[in-house]
């Protein structure tokens, strides 16, 4: 596929970067660890991503320190287990076990992983109205899906988590964090081993998309 006309961009390698960005869990490799410089490059390339009034109120912690790593592996195992175990129980299709295999993995051994990248922002969670949280984790979490994207370009697997956010506060204690600041999600990183990423299968876009009006094809175009 030659670079777009307009844009310049080889749509082929982004397109692979786009389609082949997935949750690493299983292939993180455990016993090397990520420089601080790399996970600061995929934060500033994150600044960049869409956030409401261009208010920079998004911040990030990096979290590789053995102890706290530690303990916040224990809240997130007390979450995660339990949850998992349910979803086990329920009659699923080979692919579905594979993806909770692969979440059990990472409940095994978070505080194993390099580091842990933790998504915040500065003001508390709007729950007033779908339309408030909805534009409040909107100007945070197109930003945590530019990080793993860069992150992926970088040889850098990552694994979007909330199992510990049951724990916010406790965490929050443990890590100095203020009670007026929000966690979104913690990342799991680490460099991924191969480099054999496919795109998952997906239905097709015209299966998923209506045109004016519920379940009205887009035909054409």
């Amino acid at each position: 596929m030659p670079q777009h006309p307009r844009t310049g961009f080889d749509l082929a390698e982004t397109d692979r970067l786009l389609t082949t960005t997935k949750q690493v869990r299983q292939r993180l490799d455990l016993g090397r660890p990520v420089p601080y410089g790399e996970l600061l490059e995929c934060i500033e390339i994150a600044g960049h991503a869409p956030m409401g009034g261009n208010l920079e109120r998004n911040r990030w912690m990096i979290i590789d320190d053995p102890a706290l790593k530690a303990r916040i592996a224990t809240r997130f195992a007390e979450v995660g287990r339990p949850y998992l175990a349910s979803n086990a129980e329920i009659r699923v299709d080979d692919r579905s076990q594979r993806v909770i295999d692969s979440a059990t993995f990472l409940v095994d051994h978070l505080h194993e992983v390099p580091a842990l990248v933790l998504s915040m922002r500065l003001d508390r969670a709007p729950l007033q109205s779908q339309g408030a949280a909805a534009a409040y984790y909107g100007s945070v979490l197109p930003g945590v899906w530019s990080f793993q994207l860069a992150a992926r370009a970088r040889g850098i697997g990552s694994a979007w988590t909330t199992f510990h956010l049951e724990h916010e506060a406790e965490i929050a204690e443990l890590l100095g964090i203020p009670s007026t600041v929000t966690q979104v999600c913690l990342l799991a990183v680490g460099y991924y081993t191969g480099d054999t990423f496919t795109p998952a299968p997906r239905r097709p876009a015209a299966e998923v998309t209506f045109l004016n009006g519920w379940k009205q094809p887009v035909i054409g175009g």
